[in-house]
């Protein structure tokens, strides 16, 4: 599954799948090392165009778990605020050869 965008679309086995996945990663809390090598050696940047603490924190705390390398992009503060395209924005952030974003 490459997009979840309504839970209408889950099958049952699937359902199941990601609630045993979270299930797992809930456990990961608790250990000493609250690390995962998943994406260990791989870059992920977190864009965000609305201010959400929250959001922020909980996308890059998850990436760190899984040992990614974490860029977090605000829209405000950068380029974009000035009137840079959204495009020519997308295309800055794909020049750093970023492996998810």
């Amino acid at each position: 599954m490459k997009h979840l965008l309504t839970t209408a679309d889950l099958s049952y086995a699937d359902a199941l799948s990601i609630l045993d996945t979270a299930d797992q990663m809930a456990s990961v809390s608790s250990r000493s090392v609250k690390k995962l090598p998943a994406l260990r050696g791989r870059t992920v940047v977190n864009l965000f165009f609305e201010d959400s603490t929250r959001t922020r924190i909980s996308f890059e705390t998850a990436a760190k778990r899984l040992s990614a390398d974490v860029i977090n992009f605000s829209a405000k503060g950068s380029s974009v605020s000035k009137g840079e395209s959204l495009k020519d924005t997308a295309q800055t952030l794909m020049a750093m050869s970023a492996d998810a974003w």
